[in-house]
């Protein structure tokens, strides 16, 4: 059958937000335990629960959680820096977890079900997360967020009991680590002798600059003797983990890449001083080159590489910004990549040899994937739902010259839909993706939400400006200084490339972006005159606001970001794009969770204003109970049919299954 001819951005898709959300849930916190694998599950149609599951050495998967105090199921989350991460910790049969409603810490031991759930943590203005299990001392290392207190949240590593003492009186609970502004990644030595950590300060993120500790552990759990291995200026460091053997493996960018390196010399020797190990430690790079070994830490508990035997790691790495499988020898560095046909993209877990690891393909969206001689299996996909191949559009990866003369690359998705074809003549709707972060990156890997916009009719590029990660420090510390004018205009010359390059309608270009990403596409909009419309989801419009109103993660991120910590300084205002809503003529859709404690919501709502005030054309869509980012069904499918709606207001041409968006003065 031949395809039906109709305009770019009207031919009619098998993906819509109601059918995606229906079969897709979010994959993250992949562990092992022995034969057992565990990961958490983002469940939109249960109002956005997280789910911890198990599959067993049977092939049996499970939610295995009971209900607390009998009423409701848990929220397996942490809210710790506001963007969480590891909430759960699983040590030969017991279980740690943090729940999201009421922030306690809770114990499941699987050998004993019936007994339930034992609370660890007593009900106050505490988070915790970065779970690590001491079995030998009956306790679990975690990072604490302390909101209990005036101003800023105080973050300290504690020592929590795990038979339950502490769930009325926190008084048990230990602090082993504290001073700094942050901290994490608690990671036991084979012998239990030794505790790794990372720690930082501001103004720095965990990816500008951090410490990595070493403390020998008393009896009791408190640090005896503390070293500090990495601590220089502009170094950041990632993901401590020991081997099998007993080293400290860890990577750092002191050589302008994220490289692992190898610690040796923690062992100790009969008769001789404890401390003795201080002075013998030697560090040595693994493997190094032009490859990331792992990638910022918004979140905690990153897991980029693991143990996969004595003599080997399985690691995960990014070059070009796609992301490889394989493993590297310890005693010389050696690496070998494995051909899966799947790119990992989340935690890389090893146990007895057996490989699990979150990842995604051309063709394939986001799963957990086991490697058995040398075969990949799926364990678990993150949707049920199969788009036919031939209504897949992949990824071309383009680079272009920019205004400055330097370059500047992204992932191109041409519109794909075997039951359509466009009149002759016409081009497509281009839409510009700007990344969030900006700290983060654009990948190659199947995205649904990505093929609801190719499969209609339109283009996406999927832009990595300067300063995105996977390219090297000296990549990402371009846009130190420089926020708001280089990655927009990374943005806007890769659009004017693909117009240039006959592509795409230059009438009909948008650029969009969450949180930082809306930030580009705000500033995009007030200062190039490439866009024909824009949509801003939860992004900075007030710098100043933002400045003082964001949560302490982020609270200095933005000095390093504008080369300012002067708040009088004019950079402020001449980069906030509530500045220049007089320059704002496009079209503008703001996205925005009413909840967001991230970026708040007025900073939407400020500039929505501002722009009615002027009569510019704008729409703003909330999403009651929502945070930063959507997690309910009926949000995400309002989100998506909002936007298409937009679009097709602005353009003028019907969309099927588009939401009526109300312009003003349009």
């Amino acid at each position: 059958m031949s395809p039906s001819v109709k305009s770019y951005g009207q031919w009619e898709s098998p993906i819509t937000g109601e059918s995606f959300t229906a079969r897709f849930v979010t994959l993250s916190q992949v562990r092992i335990d022995g034969a057992d694998t565990y990961w958490v599950e983002g469940h939109p149609t249960d109002n956005g629960r997280n789910v911890l599951l198990r599959r067993n050495g049977m092939g049996q998967t499970m939610e295995l959680l009971p209900m607390i105090d009998g009423v409701r199921l848990p929220d397996v989350r942490t809210r710790v820096h506001g963007y969480g991460g590891r909430a759960y910790a699983v040590h030969e049969n017991i279980l740690v977890f943090s729940d999201g409603f009421d922030d306690r810490v809770y114990l499941f031991d699987m050998s004993a079900p019936t007994v339930g759930l034992t609370a660890l943590t007593p009900m106050e203005k505490k988070r915790y997360g970065d779970f690590e299990i001491d079995e030998v001392r009956s306790l679990v290392y975690a990072v604490c967020e302390d909101h209990t207190g005036q101003g800023e949240p105080v973050n300290t590593m504690v020592a929590i009991p795990l038979d339950g003492s502490a769930a009325r009186d926190p008084k048990p609970i230990r602090t082993v680590f504290s001073g700094t502004d942050f901290c994490s990644a608690p990671t036991l030595s084979p012998d239990g002798s030794k505790l790794a950590w990372l720690s930082w300060n501001h103004p720095h993120m965990p990816w500008t600059q951090s410490v990595l500790h070493v403390g020998a552990l008393t009896f009791e759990g408190d640090i005896d003797t503390h070293v500090t291995l990495v601590d220089r200026e502009g170094v950041c460091v990632y993901e401590p983990r020991w081997t099998l053997r007993g080293d400290l493996i860890h990577v750092d960018d002191s050589s302008g890449w994220a490289n692992l390196y190898r610690t040796e010399g923690f062992e100790w020797h009969e008769d001789e001083d404890a401390h003795a190990w201080t002075d013998r430690l030697r560090t040595r790079v693994l493997h190094p080159g032009q490859r990331a070994f792992s990638h910022p830490h918004w979140e905690l508990g990153l897991h980029s590489y693991d143990n996969l035997d004595h003599e080997h790691l399985i690691c995960s790495w990014s070059q070009d910004h796609t992301w490889h499988v394989g493993s590297v020898r310890l005693d010389n560095g050696l690496l070998e990549e494995w051909e899966t046909g799947w790119w990992p993209i989340g935690n890389v877990a090893s146990d007895e040899g057996r490989v699990v690891f979150l990842a995604d393909s051309p063709t394939h969206a986001p799963a957990i994937v086991e490697i058995t001689d040398s075969h990949a299996h799926v364990l678990r996909p993150s949707s049920e739902a199969e788009i036919a191949e031939e209504m897949i559009s992949t990824a071309q990866t383009v680079r272009w010259t920019t205004s400055d003369g330097n370059e500047a690359d992204g992932f191109y998705y041409a519109p794909v839909n075997p039951d359509f074809t466009a009149p002759d003549g016409e081009l497509p709707p281009l839409i510009v993706s700007a990344h969030g972060g900006p700290t983060s990156s654009a990948r190659p890997g199947l995205s649904i939400a990505r093929q609801f916009w190719t499969t209609r009719g339109f283009a996406f590029l999927d832009v990595n400006y300067r300063g995105s990660t996977g390219s090297g420090r000296e990549y990402r510390e371009a846009l130190n200084g420089q926020w708001g004018i280089i990655d927009v205009m990374d943005c806007a010359d890769g659009a004017r490339y693909l117009i240039d390059q006959g592509l795409v309608d230059p009438a009909r270009v948008a650029i969009r972006g969450h949180s930082a990403g809306g930030f580009t596409a705000l500033s995009a909009l007030a200062t190039t005159d490439v866009f024909t419309a824009g949509t801003s989801s939860s992004g900075v419009s007030d710098l100043h606001r933002m400045a003082q109103e964001t949560h302490k993660f982020e609270s200095h991120y933005f000095y390093t970001l504008l080369g300012s910590d002067n708040l009088d300084d004019p950079v402020w205002t001449e980069r906030s794009p509530i500045c220049h809503v007089q320059d704002i003529h496009a079209p503008l859709l703001l996205l925005q969770g009413t909840e967001d404690t991230i970026v708040l919501p007025s900073q939407s709502r400020s500039i929505y204003d501002a722009l009615r005030e002027l009569d510019r054309p704008v729409a703003l869509v909330e999403f009651d109970g929502e945070g930063h980012s959507l997690r309910t069904a009926a949000s995400i499918a309002k989100a998506w049919a909002s936007e298409l709606g937009f679009y097709a207001t602005v353009w003028g041409f019907h969309a099927d299954g588009a939401a009526e968006i109300s312009v003003t003065t349009l």
